[in-house]
């Protein structure tokens, strides 16, 4: 149990993390100031889901996870690239709900890959789900 709680807490840790940085490259990006409220809003609700992580972390005495360096290069490059061939609220809306989508599909990935976790590390869990979907929701309009 021990094992698979420590797993998904630093799988959840490197995802928020993940999170957060994506937000910051794009916020500067938008001119609609209603969406750059919904990404500031987002960021800081992420940032606030970071905190109980590093909580539990410290709790269990557990460094984090950094994001993979090939997912954020690969991130960088391609808002870098939508974003330089001109940028539009409707670009950044588009990233970040492909952004939102690969977070919940990997954060069900690993409550799928570490059943044994403590309920309330898989609650933390499906708090960032939550997180990601309203964020999805919200940028509908913009798509």
């Amino acid at each position: 149990m021990e094992t698979d709680s420590l797993n998904l807490l630093k799988e959840c840790d490197s995802g928020v993390k993940m999170g957060i940085s994506s937000l910051n490259e794009v916020i500067e990006s938008v001119s609609d100031l209603e969406l750059k409220e919904v990404l500031q809003e987002s960021r800081n609700t992420h940032e606030l889901l970071k905190n109980r992580v590093e909580k539990y972390l410290e709790k269990y005495q557990e460094e984090g996870k950094e994001p993979p360096v090939m997912a954020k290069a690969m991130s960088w490059a391609k808002t870098n690239f939508k974003l330089a061939v001109g940028e539009s609220d409707e670009k950044v809306a588009d990233l970040v709900t492909d952004g939102c989508n690969m977070g919940i599909k990997s954060i069900h990935r690993y409550l799928n890959q570490y059943p044994a976790a403590k309920q309330e590390i898989r609650g933390l869990a499906q708090d960032f789900v939550i997180i990601e979907e309203e964020l999805g929701r919200k940028l509908r309009k913009y798509l």
